[in-house]
């Protein structure tokens, strides 16, 4: 008998160099922060014992992530409760768009050029997270219209026309479209026989449900957050990225539910259960 889907994902993590905190974030922006945003270091430590991450592994990249600004702790009695602290949520929410908000709405011919005098790692960051490319050291492009991120607030702002060949060239420079595009087609590759499986009516419990999600968000978000998400226009006549988007929301619309019943059973904050999710998760992927 073939291997389940979500065990082949798996075992794929397990090839990878660790990115426990990677996931942690993706846990809090996709499943928590819709249930109030706070939640028992326990949860996690269930959810993350599913996926074979030991508990030091897990403790260790939450102190880290606590150390640099991501998350905050909370200490009642024996048990500590995160949430994502400022810098955790500013990030995510700009993020949280990218991900599973609707595709752009059309290609206006013009870019907002941004010059930065120090070009800092958290600007830099920030700038490529909010869908911005930079074809020389200080100068950063991103399609009329993308919101601006706080770190690069102190920027020298312009609005550019780019059309046809000058805008490709200025595309080609400032985004990797070749690496990225072949980022999505192993998205799709990892993901497909996950599709496929559900399709034909594949039975999951509510954790491994939970799983598969947190995991299809972690590898797309990896991969949709270096996207610049520009025009169809703009982007190569076989470009992955709708296909790709097509394929997450499919598997993630298929997911959630029952995913959510595993939140509802283990999902615990100082107060008790985690409260119900936001309509906010209904919307996501939609068109």
């Amino acid at each position: 008998m073939p291997p389940h889907p979500l065990s082949r994902i798996v075992d794929q993590l397990k090839r990878e160099p660790s990115r426990t905190g990677s996931i942690v974030i993706t846990v809090f922006g996709d499943a928590i922060v819709p249930r109030g945003g706070s939640v028992w270091l326990g949860t996690l430590l269930e959810f993350f014992a599913s996926l074979d991450i030991e508990s030091g592994v897990v403790r260790t990249a939450m102190s880290r992530l606590a150390a640099d600004g991501w998350l905050t702790r909370e200490k009642v009695g024996r048990n500590s409760f995160y949430r994502l602290a400022d810098k955790g949520r500013q990030t995510f929410e700009a993020a949280t768009r990218h991900i599973y908000g609707p595709p752009p709405s059309g290609w206006t011919g013009r870019f907002e050029l941004l010059l930065i005098g120090e070009d800092r790692d958290a600007s830099r960051e920030a700038l490529r997270n909010a869908g911005f490319g930079s074809p020389l050291p200080g100068v950063w492009v991103a399609p009329s219209g993308v919101p601006i991120p706080d770190e690069a607030a102190n920027a020298i702002r312009l609005e550019v026309s780019a059309e046809d060949d000058s805008g490709r060239r200025l595309l080609s420079a400032s985004w990797p479209l070749e690496r990225t595009a072949d980022s999505y087609r192993k998205f799709m590759k990892m993901f497909e026989p996950l599709r496929a499986a559900l399709g034909r009516g594949a039975t999951l419990s509510d954790g491994d449900a939970f799983a598969a999600r947190i995991l299809l968000i972690h590898y797309y978000r990896r991969v949709v957050l270096r996207d610049p998400l520009l025009p169809e226009e703009l982007l190569p006549a076989d470009w992955p990225g709708k296909a790709a988007r097509e394929l997450c929301g499919e598997i993630y619309r298929s997911l959630l539910a029952l995913s959510e019943q595993w939140l509802d059973r283990h999902g615990t904050n100082a107060k008790g259960p985690l409260p119900a999710a936001r309509k906010v998760l209904e919307r996501r992927f939609g068109t």
